[in-house]
Order: C-alpha cells, then structure tokens, then sequence
C-alpha cells in the first residue's frame, strides 16, 4: 500500500499543497473553515508528516529538547510526559537528555550537542532552569527556550510557573489546622530555587502561627528518596520526635514512610505525614500520602506549547502562572498528643 502524502491531503481537503503545509506548521492567517478542511483531511487519511522531509524544506528541524537534572524519577517522568503531549499536538519530536555538568564542561557540552543535533528550542525544569552557565551557552548558540519555575532572570525567555511559597504556606496551615504545633520540615537541594520558596513558605506559616521551630526539626533532604529516609531516621528514632513531618517532596516523604513501618510507627495515628507534587506513587502506598498537586505535567505540556507558538503568536503571554492544590488523604490526621 502506498504511503499517504501531502498531495493526497490537499486533494481530499480541496486546497493546494502549500496550504497543507501552511496549517500543519501552525502558521498564522489560515481561515478557520480552511484549517478545518485540512485537519479533518489528515485525520481521515491517517497522514504522518515525515519530519526529515519538513527539516529540509524550512529552517525547522521539528525537535525539541528537554534537559533535566532532578533526582526525582517522578517529577521528571511527568515533565515528559506533558512535553511529549505538545509534541505529539503540533508534530514535533522531543529529545530528553540528562545535564549533570557544571560550568564550563555544561557549556561544552551544550556546545558539542548543539553541533550534533539541531533543536528548535529547549525545555528547562529545575533546576537547570536556573542555571547562569546554561542560560549563557544556550543564548550563544541563539537556542531558543522556556523555562519551567524559574527564579532568577526571568526577563530572558517565556516560563511556566506555580507559587511554591504559597502551596508549602497552605500545606503548612492545613497540618496547623489538625491541632498539629510541633512541625518538623524536610527541605530540597540547597541549589534548588523551588525548594528553598518552600521552606519560606513553611517558616513564614509557622511564624504567623506564633509556633517555634524545634532546633533538629528542619532537615536538609536532596529530593530523593534515600535522603528522605536518612531524614526520617533522625527525625522519628528517638522520644522526641514530632506530631507531623512536611516533606519538600513526594519521594522524601514516602522515604520518611519507610521508616516508619520498620520502626512500627503508625501514620497518620502517631505521626503525620506530608509531600509535595502529587507524584503517581503518592496514591499506590498506604497511607495515601497527603500532598501538594503540582501540576507538573500540565505546567511542561503549557512550556512546551510556548516554545513551539513563541514566532507565531507576539499576543501570548511570557508568563503562565498554574494553579496548586492541597490533596488530603490518610496520612494526615489529628496529634495523638
């Protein structure tokens, strides 16, 4: 069986073949009726735009990329997950790579990358997205990108983000609201900008509850779930130890969990437990975990979009700002003390 071309969607769609290209492109100034025609025409043929082909007959190479550097297996598996939704959408490919380096071996290697493969822009999660090195070598080589909760230089391209002070605050003064007064908190990587807005917003709660922070009670975790168990150690192997626990993250969290059940502490009877993200295992362990809902896939699907409309549309916004929200389930509940 013959492959489907362009010519067979503009025949069936009653257009000429640049006006095929014109929509799928997502250029602007294609009546609505004909955008249509054209859509309803690639639907109803199955048609699949060979990306090599499209590279060649425009300046678009029709990838994206998205670099990481979070020790989150399930924040980073939302992050593509949203990123590859808009792909898919607009005919786009992604290309996930891993960024580890610092300095000047960040630049090189962007450098070398970049001379391999030809983006046509970049995704930024945290916390590459506040990296000086990066951001320098990706304007050099006139790499277009968008960054997802940035903090810093935020004048330098579009970003997505969500008001992680606020969230922790709310999350802070849910556990408050239980009859919760000793709190304990669990805080991310300290080159972590998102990280640190949480431990604002927890110290800022915790202040305007007139509540003291026990010396010990503020743990410094690294967003993975070994750190959230070294934590959870010292925070729940003694007498002293408090009526709830606030993780920055889901997967520091369920490490503090899992030192409960080996030290046959119950949760949420003796003490409560709290994350941060609404990860998908947030809801497969018992107690389902009492969390923050970032919407992280939806927050990359919305980066992605930005970084493929940003030459078409001078009216979008450089900014979205996404909505959180506080998720109750059973590892929260009242102190027993």
């Amino acid at each position: 069986m013959a492959s489907i071309t362009i010519d067979d969607v503009a025949d069936l769609a009653g257009v000429s073949i640049k006006t095929v290209s014109r929509v799928l492109n997502r250029e602007p100034h294609v009546r609505a009726a004909t955008r249509e025609k054209v859509l309803a025409a690639v639907e109803q043929l199955n048609y699949r735009p060979n990306v090599s082909a499209r590279a060649l007959a425009g300046s678009r190479s029709y990838l994206l990329g998205l670099f990481f550097d979070n020790p989150s297996p399930g924040y980073n598996g939302q992050i593509e997950q949203g990123a590859m939704s808009a792909c898919r959408n607009s005919g786009y490919y992604l290309i996930v790579e891993q960024m580890t380096e610092i300095g000047d071996d960040l630049q090189k290697r962007i450098a070398a990358f970049h001379a391999t493969v030809r983006l046509d822009g970049v995704i930024l999660p945290p916390p590459l997205c506040d990296r000086p090195e990066l951001l320098a070598a990706l304007d050099a080589d006139r790499i277009p990108y968008v960054r997802i909760a940035p903090t810093i230089s935020l004048e330098r391209a579009p970003y997505v983000y969500m008001d992680d002070r606020k969230a922790a605050y709310e999350m802070t003064a849910y556990l408050q609201s239980l009859g919760h007064k000793d709190i304990a908190f669990i805080a991310g990587p300290s080159d972590h900008y998102a990280a640190a807005r949480r431990r604002e917003g927890f110290d800022q709660a915790m202040r305007d509850a007139g509540l003291a922070v026990k010396p010990g009670r503020v743990q410094q975790g690294a967003f993975s779930f070994r750190s959230g168990s070294e934590c959870g150690e010292k925070l729940l192997d003694t007498r002293d130890r408090p009526t709830a626990i606030f993780a920055g993250n889901d997967d520091m969290a369920l490490g503090v969990m899992a030192v409960a059940n080996r030290l046959h502490i119950d949760v949420p009877g003796t003490v409560t437990l709290a994350g941060f993200d609404d990860s998908p295992s947030a809801q497969v362990v018992w107690p389902q975990l009492t969390t923050v809902r970032q919407p992280v896939a939806d927050m990359a699907q919305v980066a992605t979009e930005l970084l493929i409309n940003a030459d078409r549309d001078d009216d979008m916004p450089r900014a979205r700002l996404m909505d959180f929200e506080v998720m109750v389930r059973q590892s929260s509940g009242p102190p027993s003390r």
